[in-house]
């Protein structure tokens, strides 16, 4: 509390020199939660590194090129021929072995759901014409 009209600054339980933020705001004093010299807040620009791994248009654009000139690799191809056969705890085992080959989980599974859209085109393809 505040007694004998004393400043703010010499009770700290009652000096809510707060924001909406809930951050402390400086108040120009020397001492106390709030202390420092009082500036105004600037945003800073965001790092480029910030942006590291977003899949920009031209590159995205030159790996639907490079994949249409090319087609699936061997191994993407034997993934293709196990979707399309099938049989039971087929997810498995395309999994296990796109594992094997990737050498990661997350690129596993993201491999297995690629080729799958690539069956899928396919089949939409040869229906459609």
């Amino acid at each position: 509390e505040k007694r004998d009209n004393a400043p703010c600054f010499l009770f700290r339980s009652t000096c809510a020199n707060t924001e909406k933020t809930g951050k402390m705001v400086k108040n120009g004093i020397a001492q106390g939660k709030s202390k420092g010299h009082v500036t105004e807040k600037r945003d800073n620009a965001p790092k480029p590194s910030r942006r590291k791994g977003t899949l920009g248009k031209r590159t995205s654009l030159c790996r639907s090129i490079a994949r249409e000139v090319v087609g699936l690799s061997p191994y993407e191809r034997r993934i293709l021929d196990m979707i399309k056969t099938g049989g039971s705890a087929a997810d498995k085992r395309i999994y296990k072995f796109a594992k094997r080959r990737l050498g990661s989980h997350k690129r596993a599974l993201r491999k297995r759901e690629d080729i799958k859209e690539i069956n899928a085109a396919q089949r939409a393809k040869a229906a459609g014409v």
